[in-house]
């Protein structure tokens, strides 16, 4: 299965998120590759904690792949040569991790017809190695994002089950955006059906992801002074009806992840042992980690059933 990751906008979470949930399904057993398709900004062996790939790397990554200087990407073995403690000592009856990072400095490009055919053959051939791809493109209407839509709609892409989740934070201007990036003029939906997609198919395909959401019965948002509180739940309120008339609401949703102070303050890997040992973590955290990651080859929770 393949998993596309969206954001209209930097900063909602969309690559720290993907990477738990990378992280999670591994796990739990399942073979997984996460290809760091933000040609902008490769950083998401930052979130994996591989030091020789924080940037990207120097050739050899995606961009030289789908440019056509090298006939493989690197592949980083993220429990052999992540620096982070917990991952270093794979967990017994977990599966495979596999980072495919970009190239330093590699910066968007424009697609043209051999870049398409060489990413097509890099989707089928990781399709059927790992059990989940997680492909995490760059933010808003980008060219990554218009070459995973050119790629799913060929022919020869038909078999391979391919998701899109779509990451904002709960503000009003991330409800707004996220909704835009999927059925705004020049939108994933669009845009898809100008290159073959059906719409119904793809529509059924997308779902949305809110990230950084404060619970305004929890704490420390529940010890707030009265006139505060009161100012937040009016706020959640109106989000909820925005989203819903966005079609960005509860029935377009797979997951909600909490406000956590690990995530905002340093982007990384939610380990067990960060709830449990350390207590750095809240467990509310970890467990909606659980959920969504549980969720993404869910045909019931998808509506697909």
């Amino acid at each position: 299965m393949l998993i596309f990751a969206a954001s209209d906008k930097g900063g909602t979470g969309r690559s720290v998120t993907s990477a738990n949930l990378a992280f999670r399904r591994a796990l739990a057993g399942d073979d997984v590759c996460y290809l760091d398709f933000d040609f902008g900004s490769p950083t998401a062996a930052a979130v994996f904690d591989v030091p020789s790939a924080l940037r990207g790397i120097d050739g050899g990554g995606l961009h030289s792949y789908l440019l056509g200087k090298t006939n493989d990407p690197v592949r980083i073995d993220v429990w052999v040569d992540s620096e982070h403690e917990v991952l270093r000592d794979r967990p017994t009856g977990s599966g495979s991790l596999v980072l495919l990072p970009g190239d330093r400095s590699g910066g968007e490009f424009a697609v043209g017809k051999d870049i398409l055919s060489r990413c097509t053959d890099l989707f089928l051939r990781l399709n059927s190695e790992f059990d989940l791809v997680m492909v995490d493109l760059s933010a808003g209407r980008s060219y990554a994002v218009d070459m995973a839509l050119e790629v799913t709609s060929r022919p020869e892409m038909q078999g391979v089950d391919a998701r899109w989740l779509v990451y904002h934070r709960w503000t009003r201007q991330h409800v707004i955006a996220a909704s835009g990036l999927v059925y705004g003029e020049r939108g994933i939906i669009a845009g898809g059906v100008a290159r073959g997609h059906d719409e119904e198919r793809l529509r059924a395909g997308i779902r949305f992801v809110r990230a950084a959401v404060p619970d305004p019965e929890a704490q420390p948002w529940s010890l707030v002074p009265p006139p505060q509180s009161a100012w937040m739940r009016k706020c959640d309120q109106e989000l909820d009806e925005l989203a819903a008339d966005r079609d960005v609401g509860f029935s377009r949703m797979l997951g909600a992840i909490p406000l956590e102070p690990v995530l905002q303050w340093r982007e990384q890997l939610i380990t067990d042992e960060d709830v449990i040992a350390s207590r750095i973590a809240n467990i509310e955290t970890l467990q909606a980690l659980r959920d969504l990651a549980a969720k993404l080859d869910d045909d019931d929770a998808w509506g697909q059933s």
